[in-house]
């Protein structure tokens, strides 16, 4: 592989007050999760459209082109699939360095900042990993825990990195670049099981606005930053999660490289989507509030490459022209994608090979087939399969205590419902004998079972929360999008045990964060338990995931959450156990969950897998009409309401 910051080499260092030119080309990636190979452990099938794999044959042309790069990543790059799972876990058997970090040396990373994903196996192991990184990191808004002495930042807040680089006369010019990690504050509820009384993230935008002064001053000519945070078009408010609008707009900021939401920018050719067209955001200059930036999609999608033209005047350097650009490593279905890097392949196929023996291990039997190509339109058996287990295991879980008496709920999402992950982003279970992959798949995150104690009140507005997906529709429109595509499908949580209807002619109550947006605004309808209406006093126990317990989404209120029931393990683990003593059958509920209130004249159009195709009977039960494949190879389907 090339080496780190491949430079040409410079002719003699030119007088430092001179004026010069340097062309700077910045690589980045975001959001890996773990995605080496171009291959999909859930479905076990490989040549998929990502990968780090396919990004360093990116990395290797576009570094190629330009004498001065320098390669950095945005966070989230150690879990999120299978291979970081399996080698992320003690007890599984791996032996050696972590496969993303050592991928990553092999690639050469100049510097890399961390994610909230980073956390969700605990410190210990943080720790252990980044030992092995070759390169350095950073994340300036996470401190240790207050306590008999001062707080003091969790690993470096900034690092600066001293490059000689070549300049438009063939001269060697140093040049010495800031680089800021950040990353989203809501790790303190997200991780809180790992966190709390740790460490504690603080403001992004509040830490780079004093930070970058500082960074000025200790010799960093330009600035990035390594912003682990999407884009939001709300008005800056503390404690931002998707604060790549504001961060963008601070004095002193040179580029700014964005991540989080799995999304692009800049966005060029075709439809702009939202965010798209607010002020601030240019996806024609590739600029957020004036300065240069990319989000470079997630799981090995695309490669961001920003081109800085810089030029030393009085001896200061500023950005005097720039182009961003993501490079797709497969830009439609159509076109074949980029060859994966062969010295990369070899590197972690230990790895790979690991957790395919792993993934491939026979854990029981499934009576019917579970996949979420329908989640969103009706009571899903996949969602509710994860509910069933989740209830049976919470429930001897509080055998014996205080709590035994009380209905147990139990409430998740379907967690791969298309959106940006494209359309082989479905859960999708055959029936018959199941290996460890499709519990995987089923449950693919690292949380684990938690039960809470929560009023009817509470369970209502946790409702309003999870209905937030959906796009408001106007009564008498013939046809109109279904989902909001601001908002992931993972946020539509389903509780078993209750029945109910949402209506879509009525506003989201609250926000994304949790926030409330519109305190008249009631989208669940006839709101019943076993059968009667719920009332707000009633109580109950909801079996549901750390994350969401301590206030991950805006679910419920961290500050308010009764946590009585914590799992000792992944809950993944533990539904595979579970489909081990017993063969997974999901009965269906009656009455029915939940459905959508009827809106005479309405039908919604709902972007799914042509897998869905093999199932007619689900298309006729919800009297859904094949449109045909969209550009981007999803099955979209009109279902009237």
């Amino acid at each position: 592989m090339n080496a780190r910051s491949p430079m040409t080499a410079p002719g003699a260092l030119s007088a430092p007050t001179a004026d010069v030119t340097v062309r700077l080309r910045l690589l980045g990636t975001t959001d890996l999760h773990a995605s080496l190979l171009p291959y999909d452990y859930y479905a076990d099938i490989g040549a998929r459209p990502y990968g780090l794999a396919r990004i360093a044959t990116l990395i290797r042309a576009a570094r190629d082109e330009a004498p001065n790069t320098l390669l950095f990543d945005n966070g989230d790059a150690l879990q999120g699939t299978p291979v970081g799972d399996v080698t992320g876990q003690s007890g599984s058997g791996w032996r050696g360095p972590n496969p993303v970090i050592a991928a990553m040396n092999r690639l050469n990373y100049d510097a890399a900042g961390l994610g909230n994903h980073e956390f969700n196996f605990g410190l210990d192991w943080l720790g252990r990993t980044l030992a092995d990184a070759t390169f350095p990191f950073t994340c300036a808004n996470v401190f240790t825990w207050p306590g008999a002495g001062p707080a003091r930042c969790y690993m470096p807040p900034y690092q600066l990195l001293r490059r000689t680089v070549t300049d438009e006369a063939g001269c060697g010019q140093v040049l010495t670049l800031g680089v800021i990690g950040l990353v989203p504050p809501q790790i303190n509820q997200w991780d809180a099981p790992h966190l709390a009384g740790q460490l504690q993230a603080r403001d992004m935008v509040e830490t780079a606005r004093a930070l970058v002064p500082q960074v000025r001053a200790a010799g960093a000519d330009l600035v990035l930053l390594l912003a682990h945070t999407g884009i939001d078009t709300a008005e800056a408010h503390p404690i931002m999660e998707n604060a790549a609008l504001p961060l963008a707009a601070i004095p002193g900021v040179d580029a700014i490289m964005a991540g989080h939401s799995h999304d692009i920018f800049p966005r060029r050719g075709g439809a702009i989507t939202a965010p798209g067209t607010a002020a601030g955001i240019d996806h024609a200059a590739g600029m957020l509030n004036g300065t240069p930036a990319v989000m470079a999609g997630a799981h090995g999608s695309h490669l961001g490459v920003m081109d800085l033209t810089v030029v030393r005047r009085g001896g200061r350097w500023r950005v005097a022209a720039h182009r961003c650009d993501l490079r797709s490593v497969a830009e439609a279905p159509a076109r074949a994608p980029v060859p994966p890097d062969t010295d990369l392949v070899r590197g972690v196929q230990a790895a790979h090979d690991m957790t395919l023996k792993q993934m491939r291990r026979p854990i029981g039997y499934c009576m019917q087939p579970l996949h979420s190509f329908l989640a969103l339109v009706r009571p899903d058996p996949s969602v509710a399969a994860v509910n069933i287990l989740q209830r049976r295991i919470l429930s001897r879980g509080l055998a014996g205590t205080a709590h035994e008496g009380l209905p147990i709920l139990a409430a998740t999402a379907a967690f791969k419902t298309g959106g940006r992950g494209g359309p082989q982003n479905f859960c999708d279970v055959q029936a018959g004998p199941i290996s460890l992959r499709h519990a995987a798949d089923l449950y693919p995150f690292p949380n684990r079972l938690c039960g809470i104690l929560v009023t009817g009140a509470q369970l209502r507005d946790w409702l309003e929360r999870a209905a937030i997906c959906f796009a408001m529709q106007t009564p008498g429109t013939p046809e109109a999008m279904l989902r909001d595509t601001d908002i992931p499908g993972h946020d539509f949580d389903v509780i078993l045990g209750l029945s109910y209807q949402i209506d879509l002619s009525r506003p989201p109550r609250f926000d994304r964060t949790g926030a409330l947006l519109n305190s008249g605004a009631r989208r669940i309808r006839d709101l019943r338990h076993a059968g009667q209406p719920l009332k707000d006093a009633d109580r109950f126990v909801l079996a549901t995931n750390t994350y969401r317990a301590h206030g991950g989404g805006g679910f419920v209120d961290a500050g308010q959450s009764t946590v009585i029931h914590t799992a000792d393990r992944p809950l993944r683990d533990q539904l595979a156990d579970e489909i081990a003593r017993a063969p997974l059958n999901v009965p269906p509920e009656q009455p029915p969950g939940w459905r959508f209130a009827p809106m005479a004249g309405n039908a919604v159009l709902l972007d799914t897998s042509p897998e869905l195709r093999r199932d007619p009977a689900a298309l006729r039960a919800i009297a859904a009409q094949d449109l045909g494949l969209t550009p981007e190879g999803f099955l979209r389907l009109r279902i009237p309401l």
